[in-house]
């Protein structure tokens, strides 16, 4: 039976598995934490262009996330070195920046987390570099569909954590993309990943039922070809199993009595790419 926890303010919370339900210093925690690592995203447009390096990125966003008054989560995460992961092409997620430089074509995400006054901003957002081809382009497209259906399955009075993955599943799948199941949504607040964990890919009707006060992220994982990933050696970066591309987005969200609401929103509106 899924077990739920208030959090009233700012008190030291366990990952022991509960649901945590947050209150408004929860939301206006958030609510800076999500802006800053907009903000972040919105900062890097100009920067991801063909030549570039990873590391260069990299560079930036811890930058700008020391400016903006926080510390990027991921450095020193499980022995992680970097500010953020960037994942170019048929890398799914985690992939680690380096002198590697962008190429014209490439698709890449960016993800980053700033940690603001002990508060989670966790975010990604795809980047087109240069002349991308058209089925890069469609993809990219449709896996940022992909995140706001689910986002919108969320907001449904009674939602439960399956229709979220429902939702993301169906629309992939009538592309016929390829829906990751290896790696998923999390619950965060002051914690970075904690219960819930929300799987892009389920039935309707099925799950903890979403509660006004729990904050997770939705970053569905769409490959161009088969589901299927793996793990390179360096226990971070995962690809695609058949070399496919694949492409992610991320938003951190918080249940509301009306709704839903995104806390990682661009202030520019540059959500989505074409930028």
């Amino acid at each position: 039976m899924t077990q739920y926890q208030v959090v009233t303010g700012t008190e030291a919370v366990l990952r022991d598995g509960t649901i945590k339900l947050h209150g408004p210093a929860g939301f206006e925690g958030m609510r800076r934490a999500g802006r800053l690592a907009a903000e972040i995203l919105d900062a890097l447009v100009p920067h991801v262009q063909p030549g570039v390096s990873t590391q260069h990125l990299d560079d930036l966003v811890r930058q700008m996330t020391l400016d903006g008054g926080a510390v990027p989560a991921t450095l020193g995460y499980r022995g992680y070195t970097h500010s953020c992961c960037i994942s170019i092409n048929h890398v799914v997620c985690h992939g680690i920046p380096s002198d590697k430089v962008l190429k014209d074509g490439d698709i890449v995400n960016i993800d980053v987390t700033p940690l603001l006054d002990g508060w989670h901003g966790d975010t990604s957002r795809m980047y087109l570099v240069g002349d991308v081809p058209l089925k890069a382009r469609r993809l990219v497209d449709v896996t940022h569909e992909c995140l706001m259906l689910g986002i919108e399955a969320a907001s449904r009075p009674g939602a439960r954590l399956g229709d979220i993955g429902a939702a993301i599943q169906a629309h992939a799948e009538r592309q016929r993309y390829g829906v990751v199941r290896e790696f998923c949504g999390h619950g965060l607040g002051r914690l970075f990943h904690d219960a819930p964990e929300v799987v892009h890919a389920g039935r309707a009707g099925t799950g903890p039922e979403l509660k006004p006060g729990m904050f997770f992220t939705i970053e569905p994982m769409i490959n161009l070809g088969k589901p299927g990933v793996k793990v390179l050696e360096d226990g971070w970066t995962a690809v695609t199993r058949d070399r496919s591309l694949s492409a992610q987005f991320e938003h951190s969200i918080g249940i509301t009595e009306t709704g839903v609401e995104i806390f990682t929103k661009s202030p520019r509106g540059l959500d989505k790419p074409p930028y």
